[in-house]
């Protein structure tokens, strides 16, 4: 029997259940992690987030994420903001900004008025092994495949987890959740991979809908616009600094081009507490 308090908490409507794992041992199946993500017979979340000791001397916690199928992912850039509302209000500690160790590496978070979080998201990676992505071609971004006869262009990103980026001209009318699944099981992505699809309204100013391994679409991917972003500044298509509308609110990104940290900021919410037994 697993028997956890917990805390549901969201960042634009990207939801998750936060359990503190250092006051108390944390270990959940796969099949448990599933269970109580069921939205009708669980909880009902996105991901689960660990908030856990820190392995690394240069850290003050750790951050597990695990998708609502059970599988572990190396980040979530909504959750990482939920991650330092959370240490806060439950009083791990009062730093800020908080120093934050990943699957994929180190992440500093800082805390704003109104339940605001900036989070400094390292240096985007566009080279296709760090996804890893195996491309049919010899050329950088853009890339592309066939899916069922179709050529679909897309732009790899790693921001910690991987990321194929598709540009749209209308993201009301794009194939979300055909082409995200079949981008999603394509050989050329042997983990699999988040894919965006991104309609650029303006330099500043951008639309995004996300499909996400283990989770499909979801209202908001923090990870996934600071992929997209990063790709169309890459391509030129964007400015330093762009707002972002997602299915659940906006996100703004700070980016200055290849080498450069890249920066999201975005609110927070916190929904209730909360006390579970599982079999």
């Amino acid at each position: 029997m697993a028997e956890f308090t917990f805390s549901k908490m969201h960042g634009l409507g990207n939801d998750f259940v936060v359990i503190d794992a250092i006051k108390h041992s944390v270990s959940l199946s796969v099949e448990q992690i599933q269970r109580l993500s069921n939205r009708r017979t669980g909880i009902g979340f996105d991901q689960l987030l660990l908030v856990e000791a820190a392995q690394s001397d240069q850290a003050d916690f750790r951050y597990r994420i695990f998708n609502a199928d059970g599988g572990e992912v190396e980040h979530c850039g909504n959750g990482a903001r939920c991650f330092v509302r959370f240490v806060h209000q439950h009083q791990l500690s009062d730093r800020n900004p908080l120093v934050v160790e990943t699957q994929n590496g180190i992440i500093s978070l800082k805390a704003q008025a109104g339940g605001m979080v900036r989070v400094n998201m390292g240096v985007p990676s566009f080279d296709p092994a760090d996804l890893p992505f195996i491309p049919e071609q010899t050329q950088l971004n853009p890339h592309y495949v066939i899916i069922d006869g179709e050529r679909i262009e897309f732009g790899v990103v790693s921001v910690g987890n991987p990321h194929a980026v598709v540009l749209v001209d209308n993201i009301d009318t794009a194939e979300v959740e055909r082409i995200g699944t079949a981008l999603q099981q394509h050989a050329s992505f042997p983990q699999q991979v988040n894919v965006g699809f991104l309609q650029i309204d303006r330099a500043d100013e951008v639309r995004l809908r996300v499909f996400e391994r283990g989770a499909g679409e979801t209202q908001a991917c923090g990870t996934g616009t600071c992929a997209a972003v990063a790709y169309a500044r890459q391509q030129g298509l964007v400015s330093d600094d762009v707002l972002a509308h997602l299915l659940g609110g906006d996100l703004c990104i700070s980016y200055a081009g290849e080498g450069s940290d890249l920066y999201m900021t975005g609110p927070t919410d916190h929904v209730y507490n909360g006390h579970v037994s599982i079999d």
